[in-house]
């Protein structure tokens, strides 16, 4: 790892040579120093992470810049040769204007109608909708009073209508709009004051209204071949929670959680029963669940590209380069390779690896006196997870409902709960 030209990792190995020979050092001071030593490793392996080779977003690259392009390599719209789509007719218009011909610019004649040439104009039309129900109340001769039956979901002299509910909903938890643009947009646009509180309750009744379909999503996904798993950090409140989901190509479920590991994912309720694959990015609690596993190889290949970065591992290199090479035969096999074929792949992966030990061995645990693992380098963490996980790392090889990550399966067009 280099940090300005500056070979952080020889220069740690020097200070604890010298340490490991300073006879007279007492035992705080010798623990102090390797503290620090390990403090400078981690900031230093720190410095070097980006999006390309870490799981960190694209907004937080030092220096991030765009790439410009060229003026006039493209010109805005429609590019020559594109067949492009206008806009289709709609088969029931709602309202119908009648045009008809001024006679008086007519030659002499007869004539007769035999049709109309029709165009659209498509538009919005937002305004405030009022229905108000008067029940009718009748006396009889006696001064007694009957009074007709409100429809059921009329309860108050005055109410908010489905139709404003679910628009309050939808950009609420759709777009995520918040509370206060929400309000403005129904004050601005429709002239209908909706205050926080009431979008508020409007969500809470979609909440308790989703019940069913909660329950319908979880039993589809637990019954999936195929399940892809992942979890984000989010703030709730000004607090730190976990923003859990399991999904596949038709169904994404959420569920928010203050806890990362095994309780959420049993609070969350899929998990616990599902005995598919699950596709994830070897975070270790997942292993607790499902029939079988499959790694996530854009993890992967950021992980060895910072082994490529910062460690200047060459099999890291190559690795990268025959994962894609599998990806690539993958696909164009039609998603599954024959057996003949992923055998030879499989050869040249455990081979790489074999020969990624000589450049990146396994720590020196001659004269060990504490229990335990020895702590490993980044580079080593990884390659033996290659070479221990290597069925769930090439799985999407063999089996064709198994992508080459947990990032491919689109997520447009789900259903959400």
């Amino acid at each position: 790892m280099t940090v300005e030209n500056i070979n952080v990792d020889v220069a740690i190995k020097r200070v604890n040579d010298l340490i490991a020979q300073e006879v007279n050092i007492s035992p705080a001071l010798k623990a102090s120093l390797e503290v620090i030593l390990l403090l400078v490793t981690i900031l230093a392996n720190r410095l070097g992470l980006n999006s390309k080779n870490s799981s960190k977003p694209p907004s937080s690259d030092p220096n991030r810049q765009k790439e410009s392009k060229e003026p006039g390599a493209r010109k805005p719209g429609g590019q020559h040769g594109h067949n492009g789509t206008t806009l289709k007719p709609f088969p029931d218009p709602d309202l119908v204007k009648v045009i008809p011909v001024d006679r008086n610019t007519l030659p002499p004649g007869d004539y007769r109608p035999v049709g109309f040439e029709t165009r659209q104009v498509a538009d919005l039309d937002i305004s405030r909708f009022v229905t108000e129900w008067r029940a009718e109340i009748l006396e009889d001769q006696n001064g007694k009073r009957y009074v007709a039956t409100f429809p059921n979901d009329v309860t108050r002299p005055v109410q908010y209508g489905i139709g404003i509910k679910v628009n309050a909903v939808y950009m609420s938890q759709f777009q995520l709009i918040p509370y206060n643009r929400i309000e403005d947009h129904f004050q601005d646009q429709i002239g209908i004051p909706v205050s926080a509180g009431s979008i508020s309750n409007f969500n809470n009744n979609a909440f308790e209204r989703l019940e069913f379909f909660e329950s319908w999503v979880k039993e589809k996904l637990t019954s999936s071949p195929l399940a892809h798993s992942d979890e984000t950090g989010i703030n709730i409140g000004g607090t730190k929670h976990w923003l859990h989901n399991v999904s596949n190509q038709n169904f994404t479920f959420f569920y928010p959680h203050s806890k990362r590991g095994c309780e959420a994912m049993d609070e969350m309720g899929i998990l616990p029963a599902y005995q598919g694959i699950i596709c994830h990015d070897h975070w270790k609690p997942y292993f607790r669940y499902g029939g079988s596993h499959a790694l996530c190889n854009a993890h992967h290949l950021r992980e060895l590209e910072r082994a490529v970065e910062q460690d200047k591992q060459k099999w890291a290199e190559r690795m990268i380069t025959l994962l894609q090479e599998i990806n690539q035969a993958t696909h164009d096999a039609g998603g599954c390779l024959e057996t003949k074929d992923s055998e030879q792949y499989r050869k040249r992966y455990r081979e790489l690896l074999l020969e990624a030990d000589q450049e990146c061995p396994p720590p020196d645990e001659t004269g060990k006196k504490k229990k335990g693992k020895t702590a490993r380098s980044k580079a080593r963490n990884l390659l033996e997870r290659l070479r221990d996980f290597e069925n769930e790392t090439l799985r999407f090889m063999v089996e064709k409902n198994v992508p080459f990550s947990n990032n491919t399966h689109a997520r447009s067009g789900h259903n959400e709960a």
